[in-house]
């Protein structure tokens, strides 16, 4: 197995970049009016993700990362709370979010296995 020399290597931080941008890809089909509601609340919490990863892997320490991932995780419980609110609302509830849920599912479960495999290392 190679070793990871830098975030930009972790797999689940390059798939949380995928998220942003069809995060932002999503969000600019939103109506206008949620400019400073659930568009920035989601960009936010999504990069936040890919963001936390950075900063973490480059902190030095096994806990130190493990906390920054656990921030990570969170946000990508944001992410998937807002996403299941903007479904339900009337103006965003017929876009298509099979593809933002799809790779949000997929950070999420990288993320807790990462998190899991170092609390036992």
């Amino acid at each position: 197995m190679d070793k990871i020399h830098s975030y930009r290597d972790l797999v689940v931080w390059q798939r949380s970049i995928e998220l942003v941008i069809e995060i932002y890809t999503l969000t600019d089909r939103f109506p206008k009016e949620e400019i400073y509601g659930l568009i920035s609340q989601l960009r936010r919490a999504a990069v936040s993700i890919p963001s936390n990863i950075a900063e973490g892997r480059y902190r030095g320490t096994r806990k130190d990362f493990r906390q920054f991932l656990l921030n990570a995780y969170g946000s990508g419980a944001e992410v998937e709370t807002q996403l299941v609110i903007a479904n339900k609302l009337p103006k965003t509830k017929n876009l298509n979010y099979v593809r933002a849920n799809k790779i949000l599912d997929e950070v999420m479960l990288m993320l807790n296995s990462l998190i899991k495999k170092l609390e036992t290392s």
